[in-house]
């Protein structure tokens, strides 16, 4: 699986940072915290791009996977209530140990972003084996931890839990509207990350991911 995109370098201080983003916007998603859990609204393309860069950042221990979504705002069609932040997202490895506080200047001092097209080995859609009881045991630490800041989600975890949980956008991405409507006719397809999954660090927050076709990201 071959993934477009651009890799860009920052310095802050005597560090440099290795900043990788999508080579196209993804244009048909938004990612909105609503306090108590955080929502991801996405079309089919834009789930499967997120599930691209959830395995690339599997791959990338080195790498902050930025993907720009807050400019995209808050789709009111998607969010019936109309309440929540928008975000961005960057998803890092935990061995990375990199401060959130540091982000805001890390993303104003980008570099000029060369393009590269980065090789995935993981097959898309091949689910990796899962060991579900593994997960609540005392001693697993492939657990997501989040931090907010500079108004972007920071997702930190092992390559395995990115692995594992990037299915999740894929089933989105497969299965949304109007694929598979219910009998009344709904085309409502939603998953989770759930809290008592054991993939959620402590502090974690629950993230609900709703497959949204476009005319309902559409402003």
């Amino acid at each position: 699986m071959s993934l477009p995109v651009l890799v860009h370098r920052s310095r802050k201080g005597a560090e440099e940072f290795r900043v990788v983003r999508p080579a196209e916007p993804l244009t048909r998603a938004a990612l909105i915290d609503h306090e108590r859990y955080l929502g991801a609204y996405l079309d089919g393309s834009a789930a499967r791009g997120i599930a691209e860069l959830w395995l690339l950042a599997a791959r990338s221990p080195r790498s902050l996977v930025h993907v720009p979504l807050r400019a995209n705002g808050r789709p009111d069609r998607a969010v019936p209530d109309g309440t929540g932040s928008p975000l961005d997202l960057v998803l890092l490895h935990h061995s990375l140990q990199f401060a959130p506080s540091d982000w805001k200047r890390v993303r104003g001092r980008p570099g000029p972003g060369r393009p590269r097209t980065v090789s995935l080995p993981e097959a898309v859609g091949d689910a990796p084996a899962v060991d579900h009881a593994a997960r609540h045991h005392l001693e697993n630490r492939d657990l997501f931890h989040q931090h907010v800041h500079a108004e972007t989600l920071f997702m930190t975890g092992s390559a395995k839990v990115f692995r594992e949980t990037a299915q999740h956008f894929l089933t989105v991405s497969r299965e949304g509207p109007p694929h598979t409507p219910d009998d009344r006719g709904s085309t409502h397809l939603c998953t989770r990350l759930y809290a008592d999954a054991g993939i959620l660090g402590r502090d974690a927050r629950e993230l609900h991911i709703e497959y949204c076709d476009q005319s309902r990201l559409s402003d």
